[in-house]
């Protein structure tokens, strides 16, 4: 796995979100009503991104090539984050997660729907998802582009991007800076872990900011 995965994966949310807070970036926490299928299983890595249309007129044949082209593109250690645009069909299903799974995708967030949700919950394949439904995308959606910039709420996602989710929420770290992010966050989590300490020995909580800063 990438290092930088890695490392992150040890990270969660709310100091990360904190460090980039502290670095004036904005637009980086993803729309709460995303919520994983594994609340208690952190989801890390960079995204290979979709961008979708719905086309009612498409036919059956066409959708399912093309859905299935688009499995094939997907990268090895990279999470499958999708804009279908549309929330009426589900944007995941057993069979394209059971694919992913075998090429070494990590998981997937799609800006939608997604259904055989027990058997993604047997397969352990994290996804986070607006929802379920039964209906599929077949007569009714196409894929327009991957590796694209896509917008999800007031995230915009570039391919390459990081994502890091747990139970609080996910978001999204430039790839430019990630590293930077990381180091930080990693010492910020250190720093937690003194205040925590001093917390449970009985500093006041004030005297303890002002002494390590942070709280």
């Amino acid at each position: 796995m990438d290092p930088l995965t890695e490392r992150l994966a040890r990270c969660y949310s709310g100091v990360v979100h904190d460090v980039m807070r502290a670095m004036g970036l904005r637009d980086f926490t993803f729309p709460p009503e995303l919520r994983p299928l594994f609340p208690d299983r952190r989801l890390a890595g960079p995204a290979f991104t979709i961008d979708g249309r719905v086309d009612p007129r498409a036919d059956a044949h066409e959708t399912l090539l093309a859905w299935t082209g688009l499995l094939s593109q997907a990268k090895a250690g990279h999470i499958w984050v999708s804009q279908p645009n549309d929330r009426v069909v589900a944007h995941m299903g057993e069979l394209s997660a059971e694919t992913l799974k075998n090429k070494g995708v990590l998981g997937c967030v799609a800006d939608g729907f997604v259904r055989d949700v027990d058997f993604l919950i047997g397969m352990g394949f994290q996804t986070w998802s607006r929802g379920f439904t039964p209906r599929d995308i077949v007569g009714y959606w196409l894929p327009r582009a991957v590796q694209v910039d896509i917008r999800i709420g007031d995230v915009v996602v570039a391919p390459g991007d990081y994502l890091l989710g747990d139970r609080d929420g996910l978001l999204r770290i430039p790839q430019a800076i990630v590293a930077d992010v990381i180091d930080q966050a990693e010492a910020a989590i250190t720093t937690e872990n003194k205040v925590r300490t001093a917390i449970l020995a009985g500093v006041d909580p004030q005297q303890a900011y002002l002494k390590f800063g942070k709280f």
